[in-house]
């Protein structure tokens, strides 16, 4: 069922960008200009808003119910008394109008039945055998429809939450494509005079310039996308390309991440991106829980053009099945990030995903952090997370959290927190293993301590001398799964 439901939602997704793609592109076949895209965005933004309508016509659904209801109760009773009373010669005495007596009896029974206490079942039932010649069926009957009826309330509760799930992704995708058509009306074209320097400019370099396309954001970094190809067979690497454009831009220019490496006799499109302020490098130290053989926590880095985002998830409990937990959670955000969702919508889509697949609880918590590597302002997003720190020269800060874990509930909040960066700051992030392992010592101020004295300047050397220092404070036990990440940043 819960496959079933992604699965529709990811081909409703696709269809929609299909024809969002066919909206954009068919006006440029016609030689529209490429600012001439408002009719298309104003299509685009019917689609969100039908998506967001039909998430709020879910959400405006009956919600979840957490007992029985007076009616269901009462429907029990009369179950129970078809069943076993319609033989009995005493049915009259007992359920005449139905008697208060014996409702009042039943429902006690019900209670006792709920709390799930043997010993007290048994008693009670006793007790009914001087009032009732068919008590022992009849409990056990009652038993047995309650627990049919919970069982039913418990399915109809999973299918609500499926259904709030669902609407939380249908949310999400009309978000993705509102800020899809933000990007669609911000694709413009040059000035004439312009793209014919860049077109001689780039002829002498002995490449073909077809098309181009200039992307205008308010954070005014420039990005173009050149349709373009080589003369002559030759050859030609994309950095020696964004060198000839950066020339022309008078700024530094850098292939996007996902375009080819080397540019040739084909029609090629690639955008090129002004080069970001700060490069990030990081490295980790992991140490299992003893007895285990594979860790519950799970990590992953992940860069985009513009933003390096870093992911930490400890699974419920350890072993294998937590690991399962905080992979799914890693690497379902890496693939939102990547694609282009921002940390909020991927975060709350993972939230749902652990929600649609839950089996007997399945959560674990979420610690993000995404550096913007233009202006070095650093997102922090955390659910369920233990202690980050930023070490600063001689000056440690924590950002703590008190949120839940993600899959424990619909609506997922998560604590959010921003930092300005500088050149030379670490960013230190641990899970709880970590901080546990001091015991009742103050964990957070050791480790704070601890990353001040150190010496360590790579990241991996600095990850591990932290986790050392931590196992010795353990006796060099680790009672849970123990994970540091560290990253530093530099000016470019």
């Amino acid at each position: 069922m819960q496959i079933w439901m992604v699965a529709m939602l990811a081909v409703s997704a696709v269809l929609i960008l299909r024809d969002m793609a066919k909206l954009v592109f068919t006006g440029r076949k016609k030689g529209r200009p490429v600012y001439d895209v408002y009719p298309q965005k104003e299509k685009i933004d019917r689609y969100a808003r039908s998506l967001q309508k039909l998430a709020h016509t879910f959400y405006e659904m009956p919600g979840r119910q957490e007992q029985l209801s007076q009616a269901e109760v009462q429907d029990m009773f009369v179950q129970v008394q078809q069943r076993v009373c319609v033989e009995c010669n005493r049915q009259e005495k007992c359920w005449s109008d139905l008697d208060p007596r014996t409702s009042q009896q039943v429902f006690e029974m019900l209670q006792i039945i709920e709390e799930g206490n043997p010993d007290r079942f048994l008693r009670a039932q006793s007790e009914w055998l001087g009032q009732c010649p068919q008590a022992f069926r009849f409990t056990e009957e009652l038993q047995r429809i309650f627990f049919e009826t919970r069982e039913e309330l418990l399915y109809r509760n999973r299918l609500i939450e499926n259904r709030i799930a669902v609407a939380e992704q249908l949310q999400e995708v009309a978000r993705t494509i509102q800020k899809i058509s933000s990007d669609v009306s911000a694709v413009c074209t040059l000035p004439d005079e312009e793209e014919e320097r860049i077109r001689k400019y780039m002829q002498k370099q002995k490449i073909l310039v077809k098309q181009i396309w200039f992307l205008d954001r308010p954070d005014e970094k420039q990005r173009i996308s050149l349709t373009m190809r080589t003369r002559g067979g030759q050859c030609l690497t994309m950095k020696e390309v964004a060198k000839h454009l950066s020339h022309i831009c008078n700024c530094r220019m850098i292939p996007s991440r996902d375009s080819k490496a080397v540019l040739n006799s084909e029609w090629r499109t690639v955008l090129f991106c002004e080069d970001v302020n700060y490069k990030v490098l990081y490295g980790v130290a992991r140490v299992t829980k003893e007895r285990e053989t594979i860790s519950g926590d799970n990590y992953a880095c992940a860069a985009t053009d513009e933003q390096f985002t870093m992911c930490l998830s400890d699974g419920m409990g350890s072993g294998m099945e937590a690991s399962k937990e905080s992979e799914t959670v890693v690497e379902l955000l890496e693939q939102f990030v990547t694609s282009g969702f921002s940390r909020e919508t991927a975060v709350r889509m993972v939230n749902s995903a652990l929600i649609l697949q839950r089996k007997g609880g399945m959560f674990s918590s979420l610690d993000v952090c995404s550096l913007d590597l233009y202006t070095g302002v650093c997102e922090f997003l955390k659910a369920g997370a233990a202690t980050t720190f930023i070490r600063r020269g001689n000056w440690v800060e924590a950002i703590t959290s008190t949120s839940m874990a993600a899959g424990l509930m619909q609506k997922l909040e998560f604590e959010k927190t921003t930092k300005k960066l500088y050149d030379g700051d670490y960013l230190v992030m641990v899970t709880d293993g970590v901080l546990d392992a001091f015991g009742d010592e103050p964990g957070e101020e050791i480790l704070k301590e601890m990353i001040l004295q150190a010496q360590e300047q790579m990241p991996k050397e600095l990850g591990r001398h932290l986790l050392e220092k931590t196992l010795q404070y353990a006796d060099y036990r680790a009672k849970d799964d123990m994970t540091v990440l560290v990253a530093g940043i530099w000016r470019k």
